[in-house]
C-alpha cells in the first residue's frame, strides 16, 4: 500500500530517488561549509556544532519546503547568503560583549523570525513582487554576498586564529598553517578540475574527499595533525563553550527563550529581515530558471510559504535557514527527477547522512570547507557584468551593481539591496526622461479624417487646417516627462485653435501632468479654443481606467474647451466640420439637392440632366440601417443628396472598421458601379439619408442616347477619385515624416 501511495506521488519513483540523492551530494558539503562558517566565530569548539546545524538544515528545509512549497524539482537547502547574514551577525554580536548561549539564542530566533516573515510574504501575496527585483540589484547583491563569503574563509585557509580577520590574515604570514593552505588548495583544484574529468560526482564532493585526504596524508608526515584536541586545522569534537553535548546546548535554548524581551526582538528584526528578503529572492530566482528549463509554472506566494515553514523547523530542531539553492536543484533536475518527491528524498537522505557521518565531522578539515565556499563565492560574482561596460547605453547599470557591492561590504546586504533599487528607479526614469513622449506631430492640412469632402471644401481644409494639430504622445504622462510635453504644446499653444492628444500609445499619467493639461486646457480656453482626447485607454498596465481617472480629476469634457473622442478619426471629423461652418460650407441641415447641384452634373445642360434624373431612383435610408453590404452584388453609384453615410468593413461578427464617411454632395458605391464586382464593405446610413441611385444598367442606357454627357460624367467620376487618391498619398507622406 505504502508503494502504490509513492507511485502515486510520483509515477518516476526511481527518478527521484537519485535526483535526491545526486542533489544530498551537492547541498550536504556546502551546508555542513555553511555552518561551520556560522558557528565558528562562537568558538573553536562550536565549529562541529556548526557542522550538524548545517546537516540539520539541509534534513528540515529537504523534508518541509518541497512537501509545502509546490514547485517541481526545487532543492531546498543552506545556502550563502545565509552564512554571510548569520555569521556577520555573529561576529557582531559577540563584539558587544554578549555571552555565547545568547549568540546561540539569537541565531536560531533569526531564522525562526525568517522563515515567519517568509510565511508573511506568501501570505500577502508579495513572492510575485520580490521577484521582480531589477537585474543589476540582484546581481550586485549575489556578488557581494560572493565576497562576503570569500572574506570570511580566506583567514580559515590560511589556517590563522579565529579572532585574525580578512585584511590582518593577509598581513600576518607567520601565523599562516601551510598544511591548511595545502589541504584547501587541494580542495579548489579538484573542486575546479573535477567536471572536466566527470560529472558524475558532484565536484563539491570530490573536492572535500581530496581535502580530507590531503590532510591525512600529512598527518603521516606530522603526527599532531592526527590529534583531535586543540587542533584548530579541523572542525573537532561537537560540544558549546561548557563543553556539554549538542542535545543539552539545544533544549537550553528552549529555557533561554523565555527570557527574551521586546527589546531584543527589536533588535533581530532587521537581520532577520534581511535574512527573510534574501532568502526569498534566492529562491524565486532558482524557480524562475527552473520554469525555463521545464516549461512549468511556479506558484511564487505559495512556495515562500513552504520555504518559511521549513526555516521555521529547521530553526526549532536546531539547524540553520536555506532556500531554493541553483547547484543542487540543477543536479536534481539532470540527475531524472520529475516531481517534488525528489526534494523530500534529499532531506531523508541528509538525516541519514547525518546519523552515519556524525562521528566522522570531527576529521572534516576546516580548510576544505573553506575552499568549497571560496569556490562558491567566486562562482556567485557576477563576472558577466563586466560586459556593461562596452555599451554607453549600459554603464550606469554597472555602477549599479558597483554600488550594492559596496554598500553590502560596508553597511549591509538589505541597505544595498535598498540602495540598488533606488538607484534602479532613478535609470528607470532617466530612460523615460531621455526618450521621447511625442511619437508624431501634424497639422489639420496635412493629415484629413475619413470623412469625403467635396473639392471646394478640401481646398479649404487645405487652407485653414493648419488651425488644428494632432500630437501622438506614447509612454508614460508622468512627472518626469511633463516639462517635455508642455515644451512641444507650448509653441502651437500660440498658434492652434485646435490641439488634438492623440493617446492610444500612453501607458500611464499621473498627477502632476494631469494638472498639467487642465492648465493648458484653460489657457485655450481663454482664446476660445479646443483641447481635443482621442483614443483613450481604458484598461492601462497599472489597471488604472484613464477615463474615469480624467472625469475623477475634472480632465473630462465638462467644460467647453475640452473634447474626449473615443477615436481620433472622429476628433478630426468634429474639427473639420467646425472649419467648415466658419466658413459657411458645412450645409447638411438645408434640403436635399437637386442633380444639377451635385458636383458630378454641375454646369451641364439642363435637357440632358432632366432626361438623367428621369432614370433615377430617389432613395430614403432611415439613420442606422443598411445600404448595402459586403459581399452583395450591385452595380449601382449613389448620390448623397442630403445625410451622410458610413463605409464600414467588417471584421467579425460585432466588430467592423471605419473606412471613410460621404456627405452631401458626395458619392459612394463606384467600384461596383464602375468594375461590376461584389461590394467590399458595408454602407451604413450615419444620419437619416436621401439618395440618387444610378445602375449601370440604366447609365449604359443613357449614354447610347448622350454619348458625350455620359463620357462628361466619366471624366468627373475620374476627377474625384484622383483628387481623393492624392490627398491620401499626401496624408500618408505626413504620418511618415
Amino acid at each position: 500500500m505504502t508503494q502504490s501511495l509513492l507511485v502515486r506521488l510520483s509515477p518516476n519513483l526511481a527518478g527521484d530517488f537519485w535526483g535526491g540523492l545526486a542533489a544530498m551530494l551537492v547541498a550536504l558539503p556546502s551546508a555542513i561549509a555553511f555552518g561551520v562558517t556560522i558557528y565558528s566565530p562562537l568558538g573553536a569548539s562550536y565549529a562541529a556544532y556548526g557542522a550538524l546545524a548545517g546537516i540539520l538544515g539541509a534534513t528540515a528545509l529537504g523534508l518541509i519546503a518541497p512537501a509545502l512549497g509546490g514547485t517541481q524539482r526545487l532543492i531546498t537547502a543552506p545556502c550563502a547568503p545565509a552564512a554571510a547574514v548569520l555569521s556577520a551577525f555573529a561576529i557582531e554580536f559577540l563584539q558587544r560583549g554578549a555571552a555565547l548561549e545568547a549568540a546561540l539564542l539569537m541565531l536560531m530566533i533569526i531564522g525562526l523570525m525568517a522563515g515567519a516573515l517568509q510565511v508573511i510574504f506568501g501570505t500577502v501575496g508579495l513572492g510575485r513582487l520580490i521577484k521582480y527585483m531589477p537585474y543589476p540589484v540582484v546581481s550586485g547583491y549575489l556578488s557581494g554576498v560572493g565576497l562576503i563569503i570569500i572574506a570570511s574563509q580566506v583567514p580559515k585557509f590560511l589556517g590563522v586564529p579565529k579572532e585574525i580577520h580578512f585584511w590582518q590574515s593577509l598581513l600576518a604570514a607567520d601565523a599562516w598553517r601551510w598544511q591548511g593552505i595545502v589541504v584547501g588548495a587541494v580542495t579548489i583544484a579538484v573542486m575546479v578540475g573535477s567536471p572536466r574529468v566527470t560529472k558524475r560526482v558532484p565536484a563539491a564532493i570530490l573536492g572535500l574527499a581530496a581535502g580530507v585526504l590531503a590532510y591525512f596524508g600529512l598527518g603521516l608526515l606530522d603526527p599532531t595533525l592526527l590529534v583531535v584536541e586543540g587542533n584548530r586545522l579541523i572542525v573537532g569534537p561537537m560540544g558549546g563553550g561548557s563543553g556539554g553535548g549538542f542535545s543539552e546546548a539545544f533544549m537550553g535554548r528552549f529555557d533561554a527563550m523565555a527570557a527574551i524581551d521586546l527589546a531584543q526582538l527589536q533588535l533581530l528584526l532587521m537581520p532577520a529581515l534581511t535574512l527573510a528578503v534574501l532568502l526569498s529572492i534566492d529562491t524565486l530566482k532558482t524557480c524562475v530558471v527552473l520554469d525555463a528549463l521545464t516549461r512549468s509554472r511556479h506558484d511564487s506566494n505559495r512556495e515562500l510559504i513552504g520555504q518559511g515553514l521549513g526555516n521555521m523547523a529547521s530553526g526549532l530542531i536546531g539547524g540553520i535557514p536555506g532556500a531554493g539553492t541553483m547547484g543542487a536543484t540543477l543536479v536534481n533536475l539532470s540527475s531524472g527527477a520529475a516531481s517534488r518527491l525528489s526534494g523530500v528524498m534529499e532531506g531523508v537522505l541528509a538525516l541519514l547522512a547525518f546519523l552515519l557521518l556524525a562521528s566522522f565531522i570531527a576529521w572534516v578539515p576546516v580548510a576544505a570547507l573553506a575552499g568549497i565556499l571560496i569556490v562558491i563565492g567566486v562562482r556567485m560574482i557576477d563576472r558577466h557584468s563586466l560586459q556593461l561596460l562596452k555599451s554607453p547605453h549600459t554603464i550606469l547599470d554597472f555602477f549599479v551593481i558597483i554600488a550594492v557591492v559596496a554598500v553590502a561590504l560596508t553597511i549591509g546586504l538589505i541597505p544595498a539591496s535598498a540602495t540598488g533599487i533606488v538607484l534602479a528607479i532613478f535609470l528607470f526614469i532617466r530612460e523615460q526622461i531621455g526618450g521621447s513622449i511625442v511619437r508624431r506631430k501634424a497639422y489639420g492640412n496635412q493629415s484629413f479624417s475619413k470623412q469625403i469632402r467635396l473639392q471646394d471644401e478640401m481646398e479649404i481644409l487645405e487652407q485653414r487646417g493648419d488651425q488644428a494639430v494632432i500630437v501622438e504622445l506614447q509612454g508614460a504622462l508622468f512627472f518626469g516627462t511633463t516639462d517635455q510635453l508642455y515644451s512641444v504644446l507650448e509653441p502651437e499653444l500660440k498658434a492652434r485653435k485646435y490641439i488634438v492628444l492623440d493617446m492610444r500609445r500612453v501607458q500611464t499619467i499621473d498627477v502632476t501632468a494631469a494638472h498639467m493639461l487642465d492648465q493648458i486646457r484653460d489657457m485655450m480656453a481663454d482664446k476660445g479654443g479646443y483641447l481635443v482626447y482621442s483614443q483613450l485607454p481604458q484598461n492601462l498596465p497599472s489597471g488604472k481606467d484613464m477615463q474615469h481617472f480624467f472625469d475623477q480629476i475634472g480632465l473630462a469634457p465638462s467644460k467647453s474647451a475640452a473634447r474626449i473622442f473615443g477615436e481620433l478619426d472622429a476628433a478630426q471629423e468634429w474639427i473639420e466640420n467646425r472649419i467648415l461652418q466658419e466658413a459657411a460650407l458645412e450645409r447638411t441641415a438645408e434640403k436635399p439637392l437637386d442633380l444639377h447641384e451635385l458636383a458630378l452634373f454641375k454646369g451641364r445642360k439642363e435637357e440632358t440632366l432632366t432626361a438623367l434624373e428621369q432614370r433615377l431612383e430617389k432613395r430614403s435610408v432611415k439613420s442606422g440601417d443598411r445600404i448595402f453590404a459586403r459581399g452583395e452584388a450591385g452595380d449601382e453609384i449613389f448620390l448623397i443628396r442630403r445625410g451622410s453615410v458610413r463605409i464600414m468593413l467588417p471584421l467579425g461578427a460585432k466588430q467592423a472598421r471605419h473606412l471613410s464617411t460621404f456627405g452631401r454632395g458626395d458619392f459612394f458605391g463606384e467600384m461596383a458601379f464602375l468594375d461590376g464586382a461584389a461590394r467590399s464593405a458595408d454602407a451604413i446610413a450615419y444620419t437619416e439619408v436621401e439618395l440618387f441611385v444610378l445602375s449601370r444598367k440604366t447609365f449604359d442606357a443613357f449614354a447610347d442616347e448622350h454619348k458625350k454627357a455620359a463620357l462628361k460624367l466619366m471624366e468627373g467620376l475620374a476627377s474625384v477619385l484622383t483628387g481623393r487618391l492624392r490627398y491620401a498619398n499626401a496624408e500618408l507622406q505626413a504620418l511618415e515624416s
